[in-house]
């Protein structure tokens, strides 16, 4: 099944690169980290699967959709592919991953605290947990595909329920990406001013849905015919890692069991 809101971010699409950019960062970032058997929670489309899995000695992929990668992938001895919902991780036992990926997925949760203890579960002693997700103070508006978002101390106190040791590190870009950011707030603004109600914040999620994910889509395709250019020349040299604060885009949270 292949899922088409625009929560799946889709490397063939050109008004999604600076977005698509912005998530493969956080693969190759992880290439420091991977190592043994790795676990991706919420493997989405599986781009980053062809990054990290050379990496592991076993990569193991789970998602709530089956997309089409699992049968690009289905040949490689390494990679296994489980579609389930999480939490719970049931499926797996207790210390049998050395590193556990989940990018973007965590906002999806209901159950956040369950799913961070379910991550501390499946990892071994000693292993490593990469976690990243949107900087709540630099969402534009609000994502009605989002359970929830985070501030940097509301993320670090969640997995610090489980994990002693926890690294923060943020999202940032130069400043193409900082022109884009602008141009995007200053259309998603033009398209906001119209809901006097603040009926994004009123209505349930569930409703605004599909509202959201068609503006969305909309908007991505005009500041791609408005910012040509600068939309299609970003790349990944363009963002880059460095201590958390609160104009960060992304949290990029390293945790140590």
């Amino acid at each position: 099944m292949s899922v088409q809101t625009a929560e799946r971010v889709s490397f063939t699409k050109a008004s999604d690169n600076v977005i698509y950019q912005r998530h493969l960062i956080a693969y190759e970032e992880a290439k420091k980290y991977v190592k043994g058997k790795t676990l991706e929670i919420g493997c989405g489309e599986g781009y980053g699967i062809e990054i990290l899995s050379p990496l592991a000695e076993k990569y193991v992929a789970v998602d709530k959709y089956l997309a089409d990668f699992t049968t690009t992938f289905s040949e490689k001895n390494n990679i296994e592919f489980h579609q389930i919902t999480v939490p719970p991780l049931s499926i797996f036992e207790d210390n049998t991953f050395d590193t556990v990926v989940t990018f973007q997925v965590i906002e999806h949760i209901e159950n956040d605290v369950a799913f961070v203890s379910e991550i501390f579960r499946v990892l071994k002693p000693g292993g490593t947990a990469l976690i990243t997700t949107p900087n709540k103070a630099m969402s534009l508006t609000r994502n009605p595909w989002h359970i929830r978002e985070y501030l940097t101390n509301e993320l670090e106190s969640l997995i610090k329920k489980d994990f002693n040791s926890v690294e923060m590190l943020g999202l940032f870009g130069n400043e193409k990406v900082k022109e884009y950011y602008e141009a995007n707030k200053k259309s998603v603004e033009k398209l906001t001013r119209f809901d006097v109600f603040n009926l994004q914040y009123r209505l349930p999620r569930q409703v605004l849905q599909v509202p959201y994910d068609l503006l969305n889509r909309w908007n991505r395709k005009k500041l791609l015919k408005e910012n040509t250019n600068l939309t299609n020349n970003i790349q990944l040299t363009d963002y880059f890692y460095e201590k958390v604060n609160n104009e960060c885009l992304d949290f990029f949270a390293i945790a140590k069991k």
